[in-house]
């Protein structure tokens, strides 16, 4: 079901068994199994809810974009501008362009950056805020039943662009990913994530297949019970309803294939163990009707036992 109560207590750290829940817990599922929890109250109006998980949603897509592209201006820098980029070692070689290289210099396999990096410590700290945003912002987050803030994954973000500053505190090139992204989510447009980004008023949040409409509170969609948890799906205007949950997910279905196909596997022993269980009767014994037809089908070896 998309709907059910839960306990009075969150399992976890020692604060959370002495505070009880009060508050709903909003399970934003994507169809690729990506998605993020969200804690709100059944008296909070829809369109506030809707405006908060767009705003962890796009937030998200942020950080997917930043930190591989942190870690790749720690590697080898800042980006070229479009009509710069290509193999360094192609250019030196056949164009005759002099290559400026720093002392960190390391050639772009992919040719988009300029190989000047920051250093190896610097490097490592743009790659340590990287991996500490996308800890906090993955799905595993929904298993670990960990409900997502927008003020936390804001905090990643300036982390990340206070790492930013300190490798480079002249700042970055105005076509760098990292400079486009880090500033706001409009940044994102014409990324691989472009097509994902949300508007807080247009998009529409659905549960069990029913629509949250605005002007409406929670509690007119979900009652008044805080102590409750639904799967939603969050998505663009006009999309029409989502389609309803399966009745079991991906990693039950493959668990039950698999018994099936072992049960499958058990059965077709027996059944080829069974068909040759025949060759160790007597009637099965071609010799046996000669034997008794010269009466010595009976006459055993003196001291064996059958």
């Amino acid at each position: 079901t998309n709907c059910s109560p839960r306990s009075s207590y969150e399992d976890g750290d020692e604060s959370a068994h002495k505070q009880p829940l009060i508050m709903v817990i909003i399970s934003v599922k994507k169809p690729d199994g990506d998605g993020f929890l969200y804690n709100t109250t059944t008296s909070t109006p829809n369109e506030q809810l809707i405006a908060e998980l767009v705003a962890i949603h796009n937030a998200r897509l942020q950080v997917r974009i930043l930190a591989p592209a942190l870690r790749e201006l720690g590697k080898y820098g800042p980006m070229k501008k479009v009509e710069e980029q290509g193999l360094d070692e192609v250019k030196e070689k056949y164009e005759h362009v002099e290559v400026i290289k720093n002392e960190y210099y390391a050639a772009d396999p992919s040719g988009l950056r300029t190989g000047n990096g920051p250093g190896p410590q610097l490097a490592a700290t743009l790659d340590q805020v990287a991996a500490a945003a996308e800890a906090y912002c993955d799905k595993s987050q929904v298993q670990a039943r960990v409900s997502l803030t927008i003020e936390e994954i804001n905090d990643k973000i300036a982390n990340m662009r206070g790492a930013v500053v300190m490798a480079y505190p002249m700042g970055l090139p105005e076509w760098d990913t990292v400079k486009l992204a880090i500033d706001s989510v409009d940044g994102l447009d014409g990324t691989g994530v472009g097509n994902e980004i949300l508007e807080a008023d247009t998009a529409q949040l659905w549960v069990a297949g029913k629509e949250f409409m605005r002007g409406q509170l929670v509690s007119d969609r979900l009652g008044k019970n805080e102590k409750t948890k639904v799967i939603a799906k969050l998505q663009k205007s006009g999309a029409g309803p989502p389609q309803r949950e399966p009745a079991v997910s991906e990693e039950e279905r493959k668990a039950m294939m698999a018994h099936y196909f072992k049960k499958q596997e058990e059965m077709k022993k027996l059944a080829e163990a069974q068909d040759d269980d025949y060759l160790g009767s007597a009637w099965a014994d071609s010799g046996n009707m000669k034997r008794n037809l010269q009466g010595v089908g009976d006459i055993r070896a003196p001291g064996l036992k059958f």
